[in-house]
């Protein structure tokens, strides 16, 4: 998560630390620290991981009640974990790490994902988070990763920083009383089963299905050994909720091959000798609409469920639709921002996405640290390539790097940002032809905290 005030997960199989679990390493490096007003911003040595902690843990007003340095441990990368410190007391975290992440079209582009972010209530408003976003994008930019993304607790504070919100949260509450199941005649799968996966077996099966999803649903990142540790129980963190084993539920195609997976808990309640639960839908998985429809119509016959939640889905999905009475579903409360995005390299990151129609736009780009200040001329085909490249033509948009990191997913439209003056048009209709060429198929969607 951005910063200190987390407002939570919104898919995950239970209350985890963001962005736990990557590679190992046995570094125990320190790179050059910096001042800011009397207080020193450095990269930790894997020594300082246990006061890092602490001081990770004050900032996101969680208890202390035993250490995670073995899991921070199997996380640490040198130079990526800073902290600043003041009179050797942590009062600020900091921490990055490098994640796939699919563009529209189904490729991929590495992104600096930042998370843990802290500051002390003792040492807010002094520029220490100005100075540790500015060192790990520069750091970034030198590694050559053309976009950074980060989940941020408060709406005010990225911005500034040129990240913009790209996608978006999205869910609903479903009433079974109300809806009666699925509609007949949705696609189906001949000979298609569900099966009921162990935790061990879903650390097995799970990757390989996430990894195939990802690749057609922009907005996805891709999820480490460690993530699924952690989401299964193998690993648990000390302070950050009790891991509760959930169902998951794997569905096969007639050939055995594995084509969906659902993972969900339940909590049970009684309204008197009627059975009230409700069924939360915390993963969702599926290679084709049929097997979501089986899915789905699996997940809404289970027994004693009065109301199903799928707490994140796509914002697009259609699964209201589906319903024999679509108002039985309600929005879920937390259909908000979720991923934000900052573009460090315009011409790496929009020339490895692909496009909704040929023609070409200018776009303007303000952007006070430079990283991708100036014009860009996209020019694309109709087989949906593009190019995108810097020009002197005069611009046809004119825009702030927070706006470009909002439409570079596809998560929104151009002229609802040029509707609420995040853009402005140059030339007539501008808007309208931009639109058409950076619209995707599907809207940017990432179920995954970090």
């Amino acid at each position: 998560m951005g910063d200190v005030t987390n407002r939570g997960t919104n898919n995950v199989m239970n209350s985890l630390p963001d962005g736990w679990g990557k590679d190992d390493s046995d570094h125990d490096d320190v790179v050059a620290a910096e001042c800011v007003g009397g207080v020193e911003i450095r990269a930790i040595a894997e020594g300082e991981i246990a006061e890092w902690d602490r001081a990770f843990r004050l900032g996101f007003l969680r208890p202390h009640v035993g250490s995670a340095e073995e899991s921070w441990r199997l996380r640490y990368e040198p130079g990526r974990l800073l902290a600043a410190v003041d009179g050797g007391r942590h009062v600020a975290t900091f921490r990055s790490f490098d994640v796939e992440l699919t563009v529209p079209g189904g490729a991929t582009v590495q992104a600096d994902a930042v998370t843990n972010v802290t500051v002390s209530a003792t040492h807010r408003w002094r520029g220490l988070l100005s100075r540790m976003m500015s060192r790990d994008l520069s750091a970034a930019r030198e590694r050559g990763v053309p976009v950074a993304i980060l989940i941020a607790a408060e709406y005010n504070i990225y911005g500034r920083f040129g990240f913009g919100p790209a996608t978006r949260g999205h869910g609903w509450n479903i009433d079974l009383h109300r809806t009666r199941g699925l509609r007949e005649g949705l696609p189906t799968v001949p000979g298609g089963r569900i099966d009921f996966l162990t935790t061990e077996e879903l650390r097995k099966v799970g990757p390989e299905l996430h990894d195939h999803w990802r690749l057609g649903q922009p907005g996805a990142i891709a999820r480490d050994e460690f993530w699924w540790k952690l989401s299964t129980g193998e690993i648990t963190v000390p302070g950050f909720g009790d891991w509760k084993e959930p169902f998951a539920a794997l569905h096969r195609d007639a050939e055995g091959n594995a084509t969906g997976l659902v993972v969900y808990r339940i909590d049970t309640s009684w309204d008197g000798s009627y059975p009230n639960s409700t069924l939360t839908v915390v993963d969702f998985l599926a290679h084709d609409r049929a097997t979501a429809t089986a899915l789905w119509r699996f997940v809404l016959s289970v027994d004693w469920v009065r109301t199903v939640v799928a707490e994140n889905i796509g914002p697009d999905d259609p699964l209201p639709l589906l319903l024999q009475d679509p108002r039985a579903a309600t929005p879920h409360v937390d259909n908000a921002d979720f991923t934000w995005l900052r573009v460090l390299d315009v011409e790496a990151a929009f020339n490895a996405r692909t496009y909704g129609a040929p023609g070409r736009i200018v776009l303007e780009v303000e952007d006070r640290d430079g990283y991708a200040a100036g014009r860009w001329a996209i020019e694309t085909t109709a087989d949906g390539t593009g190019h995108c490249a810097r020009t002197t033509d005069q611009g046809d948009l004119a825009l702030d790097a927070s706006a470009l990191g909002t439409l570079y997913l596809g998560g929104e439209t151009v002229p609802r940002l040029a509707a609420a003056s995040l853009v402005t048009e140059l030339r007539p209709a501008a808007a309208t032809a931009a639109d058409l060429l950076l619209r995707t198929p599907l809207l940017a969607w990432n179920p995954d905290s970090f």
